[in-house]
């Protein structure tokens, strides 16, 4: 999908299609893909994982109250917005205004797309500025307008689950992961953005492997694997100045010390200073 190999905080967008990050390494077993799921149904897999995601990026397990968010949130990476937090400042939210307006022609979101190319056109830093100036007030109504819609809803699932949910899945398999394993690289996904270089998922993952941490699809230990991975992952956070001893890793290794690899409830977990939980899993 994307046009040069930039981490989330500054991938530029390009032609819609499949991400290459899903082809890095390990070779997928029955066995495997088997285990991804830990007894649960993919669907409620999956949810417990968006839910979980969705804590760190609305401060909701409720996902589908966040189509209409949008905010600037102050990290320099202009408007956040929906149920994954799409940014005008690095491309994912110009692929899913392009998106929805080729399924949706006409839509209250189009006429923004030229505002939204010129925002991506310009140096990093430029585009937080940029999107107050070219989009601003009006684009926040138009889009908490159109998340009434049946069809930008739709929109906002498929490319989550085209742009994020996919690649995280299909390398979790790979990998011979658990549901703990596929919730991590599916939150690395969203908060990273796919690709290859260093600060993206997949980046971040290959740079594991190549420092010889074995993923269980390779025989290695999965607490020791997804702990490396979690410790990478916080090195590219430090980087940015974004880690937080509350924030997005907190659960995860809490998780690992407890050695709830198939994230068995209850759960309990915290994010930024708010207080969660799920006594049981959803029901999808």
């Amino acid at each position: 999908m994307w046009s040069e190999s930039l981490s989330r905080r500054g991938f530029i967008a390009g032609a819609a299609g499949a991400t290459s990050v899903i082809a890095l390494g390990a070779t997928s077993t029955e066995s495997a893909a088997a285990s991804i799921y830990g007894g649960y149904t993919a669907k409620v897999a999956k949810e417990i994982a968006i839910q979980l995601v969705s804590t760190a990026e609305n401060s909701t397990k409720s996902w589908a109250w966040s189509y209409d968010y949008i905010e600037d949130i102050g990290d320099g990476r202009g408007y956040t917005a929906g149920i994954v937090g799409w940014c005008s400042g690095t491309g994912d939210m110009l692929v899913l205004v392009r998106y929805y307006a080729l399924t949706s022609p006409g839509n209250v979101l189009q006429r923004y797309l030229p505002a939204l190319q010129r925002i991506m056109a310009a140096p990093y830093s430029s585009r937080p500025r940029l999107s107050h100036v070219l989009l601003g007030p009006a684009f926040t109504r138009a889009w908490a307008s159109a998340a009434k819609t049946a069809q930008f809803r739709h929109a906002q699932r498929i490319e989550r689950d085209r742009a994020y949910w996919n690649p995280a899945l299909a390398l979790a398999k790979a990998d011979g992961l658990s549901p703990l394993g596929l919730y991590i690289y599916y939150d690395i996904s969203v908060n990273h953005g796919p690709g290859s270089d260093r600060e993206s998922f997949g980046g971040i993952v290959a740079g594991v492997k190549a420092r010889g941490t074995r993923s269980p699809a390779r025989a290695g230990n999965q607490i020791t694997y997804l702990t490396s991975v979690v410790a990478a992952r916080n090195a590219v956070l430090r980087g940015w100045g974004d880690y937080q001893a509350n924030g997005r890793s907190s659960i995860v290794l809490k998780l690992l010390r407890e050695k709830n690899l198939n994230l068995r409830t209850p759960l309990y977990w915290s994010f930024y200073g708010d207080s969660f939980s799920m006594t049981r899993p959803p029901v999808v």
